[in-house]
């Protein structure tokens, strides 16, 4: 596979090949100083990015919460001596249920580019513990835990990496990072959200009909149950998944190889809470007067194909936003944008590397892309 034989830039310049050393080293070095370059160098990575190893610049830790949770997180190491200023902080948040080492490829792209970043995994999900009643189910008493826990590592991390400050959050993760900001709990720069989960596709009912019925269900049971059947084999990823994600194979085998090396990753529904919580966060951060209060840039990124996230609600969200801007993909893309075939996340990649470069600048942003 392409991922298999893709090497990062370190190891191609210092790893030997069969039959002596590389004989490319001197421009692979080259290249690594082109990366560095920041703005005024390549938008994209000269070297190919391995999407099955952890960086060596990059350090997994853990930050402890003030309730003595370990969430774990992931810090991409400036390089010493520090030739130029970064372009500013990146802090990525993931969706339900994923963790960090899914965005490895996009988020070694904005290093390349000149960005500090960090990304963190969720309390009760990937590397940060479990809060259900089994390891693969995942749970929450309500969506206010996860914005307690952003903003006080939010806190933390503004107050050490230089400004300006850009939320990235996919899908949960960009829910969140809305809410959180709508709510005043964290003062981003700028937010980039990628497929948000602002609405629920396919609903059978006007959402406040499917919350009460959410609600019912979490109360005839242990709210902590799953939600949803994921497979007739524990721990193995439902075959039809992968069309609910991305077009690119390749990318979506990556995230089976993560689970079958780290199998503490491995997560699969949600439960009947995490389904009611979601509905009352969702209708909260809808009702009027809350988007319309939010004055900083915002980046939306999705696809009126999705099956997982309402491409409706994230279009009304666009146009409520005072200065939001919207890149709507097609049938040509799924739901994880940003894991897509080459053709679609150049483009998506593109126009953030286009937007972080007016934040970093402070120049104003463009009319959105689709007509209103």
């Amino acid at each position: 596979m392409r991922a298999v034989l893709q090497v990062s830039a370190y190891q191609l310049v210092t790893k030997d090949r069969p039959g002596g050393r590389f004989k490319g080293r001197e421009n692979a070095i080259s290249q690594m100083d082109q990366m560095k370059a920041g703005p005024a160098g390549p938008k994209h990575a000269v070297l190919p990015i391995d999407r099955r190893a952890i960086p060596r610049h990059a350090a997994e830790d853990v930050w402890i919460a003030a309730d003595g949770h370990r969430i774990r997180r992931i810090d991409w190491l400036p390089e010493p001596p520090k030739e130029s200023c970064p372009r500013g902080s990146i802090l990525f948040l993931p969706g339900r249920g994923d963790h960090y080492e899914k965005n490895l490829e996009s988020l070694e792209d904005w290093y390349r580019a000149g960005w500090n970043v960090t990304a963190m995994d969720w309390r009760g999900q990937a590397g940060s513990g479990r809060l259900g009643i089994d390891p693969v189910t995942g749970h929450i008493e309500d969506f206010s835990v996860w914005i307690d826990d952003l903003a006080a590592f939010w806190r933390e991390w503004a107050g050490r990496n230089p400004a300006p400050h850009v939320l990235i959050g996919h899908s949960m993760g960009g829910h969140l990072a809305l809410r959180a900001v709508a709510e005043g709990r964290v003062d981003p720069d700028a937010l980039v959200l990628s497929a948000p989960m602002l609405g629920f596709t396919g609903s059978a009912a006007p959402d406040g009909l499917m919350h009460l019925a959410a609600r019912m269900m979490a109360a005839l049971g242990n709210p902590a149950r799953p939600a949803w059947k994921w497979s007739e084999k524990p721990g193995e990823m439902p075959a039809s998944r992968e069309k609910l994600l991305t077009h690119d194979r390749e990318r979506y085998a990556d995230e089976a190889w993560w689970r079958k090396h780290r199998p503490e990753l491995v997560m699969g529904p949600g439960s009947w809470r995490w389904v009611e919580r979601a509905y009352r966060s969702m209708r909260d951060l809808a009702a009027p007067g809350v988007l319309e209060e939010i004055g900083i840039p915002v980046l939306i990124v999705a696809t009126d194909n999705d099956r997982l996230v309402g491409w409706k609600a994230i279009r009304s969200a666009a146009r409520r936003l005072p200065h939001g801007e919207l890149l709507r993909f097609g049938a040509e893309a799924r739901h994880e944008i940003l894991r897509e075939v080459d053709e679609v996340r150049n483009r998506a990649m593109a126009r953030i590397d286009e937007f972080l470069a007016r934040i970093s600048t402070g120049r104003r942003g463009q009319a959105d892309e689709e007509a209103a």
